[in-house]
């Protein structure tokens, strides 16, 4: 089991930028693909970024303002959020798989004032 625990959201007006957290309870491997979703009002669960070895990949709408990080020896994965927009309103959890299970953290609530 892999308790994954978010951190770093809150209120920030438009345009400026939010760095989000996630520490996981136990060892994640390189190749243990760590991700970040978000989910809006009203909206499904959407996929953000995820990070595995040294690959990255970025959903369209956040591709060029958002970077995806690792810290391995940490055991976490981190989400910098520049110029972000009132769409980006959501809250953002943390995901990691490993040894075929899929782990999930509660959430922080990112909100984007215009």
């Amino acid at each position: 089991q892999v308790q994954l625990v978010e951190s770093g959201g809150g209120l920030v007006q438009a345009g400026r930028s939010l760095r989000l957290s996630c520490a996981a309870s136990r060892s994640i491997f390189s190749i243990n693909p760590m991700g970040w979703y978000r989910q809006a009002p009203g909206k499904q669960r959407e996929w953000v970024a995820s990070i595995s070895g040294g690959n990255t990949n970025y959903a369209d709408s956040v591709k060029g303002r958002f970077t995806i990080s690792r810290d391995n020896a940490k055991n976490t994965v981190s989400l910098e959020m520049n110029s972000l927009k009132p769409e980006d309103t959501a809250v953002y959890y943390c995901n990691v798989r490993q040894y075929g299970v899929e782990y999930w953290g509660k959430g922080t609530l990112v909100t984007v004032s215009a």
